[in-house]
């Protein structure tokens, strides 16, 4: 028995590749009979399979690149055009979740029951969060054969998940950009599947959130809120984004953590910074100022 292999057919088709592709090399190489010292070495690994090799520090910049380019091919293949990008607290409960925070609080010491008071003082919140998400995802905008402020959170729990909740309410779909934690992080179960991205870089999940974002809205949060905030009004403020409806919901909130006047007031923003957001308390009046803007008719 002869071991010659037989003889490859021609490809006489013009458009067909001649290199087979990465994924069918892979099964090639899987598939080699070859047991030797040489095979079995990590050196011998093909490159992209090679896990320990990819972690190295070295390839940090091919890491940076793959966190770049798979959620942004993902999200071109989902026919995403543009995002509505919801910012908030993964601490307020949802108005469901009120009557027994505030019970199991009855017998904590007065500090902490305040807390917990103030927090289910924002349970609306989580209410706008929701409406807002779903009034928008019932619109089902599309513009040029793409689909237009689809709703975008970070894809944790209590406002991030009452963006995606009222999303999937309204029938549509939603992301959510995960970060990687020390501890136990997840994606809230109202996320869309095939939507649903995690993060190692903080800066590449960053630029995911602005890529695609037509209008931010910002709800009571933490250092996390923050911190997106006011990236946010920088990137506009120096003109390296162009500007878009930013919504701070809870004005009796901000304005006590943050006195923005104060800011202008010692010269370090310009007066005129004040207007790169606006005010706002109900989904109406936040999807109100994204159309006047977009100049979107009812």
């Amino acid at each position: 028995m002869s071991d010659r292999k037989p003889p490859i057919e021609p490809d006489r088709d013009l458009e067909h590749r001649k290199f087979y592709p990465a994924d069918q090399e892979a099964d090639f190489a899987e598939s080699a009979p070859m047991d030797t010292p040489q095979t079995r070495h990590p050196a011998y690994r093909l490159a992209f399979r090679d896990t320990d090799f990819l972690l190295r520090d070295e390839l940090r910049p091919v890491r940076f690149q793959l966190e770049l380019l798979k959620p942004e091919m993902l999200l071109d293949e989902a026919r995403v055009g543009s995002t509505l990008v919801m910012y908030g607290s993964a601490r307020i409960p949802p108005p469901e979740a009120v009557e027994v925070a505030l019970e199991g609080a009855k017998d904590l010491p007065a500090d902490q029951r305040l807390v917990v008071e103030r927090l289910a003082e924002k349970a609306k919140y989580y209410g706008e969060a929701y409406k807002l998400a779903r009034m928008v995802s019932e619109m089902a905008i599309i513009e040029n054969g793409k689909r237009q402020f689809v709703v975008c959170s970070g894809g944790g729990p209590s406002i991030m998940e009452a963006a995606n909740r009222g999303a999937s309410d309204a029938g549509g779909e939603s992301i959510g950009l995960n970060i990687v934690l020390p501890h136990e992080q997840a994606p809230n179960p109202y996320v869309t599947p095939y939507l649903s991205f995690q993060f190692h870089y903080f800066a590449l999940r960053k630029m995911h959130f602005l890529m695609r974002a037509r209008a931010v809205a910002v709800f009571p949060g933490g250092f996390g809120t923050f911190d997106e905030l006011f990236e946010l009004l920088t990137l506009i403020q120096t003109g390296k984004m162009k500007p878009i409806p930013v919504l701070l919901f809870g004005k009796a909130f901000w304005t006590r953590v943050i006195d923005f006047g104060a800011l202008a007031r010692e010269g370090t923003i310009s007066p005129e910074d004040l207007e790169l957001f606006t005010w706002c308390e109900t989904a109406d009046e936040a999807w109100r100022n994204i159309a006047e803007f977009y100049k979107i008719a009812d």
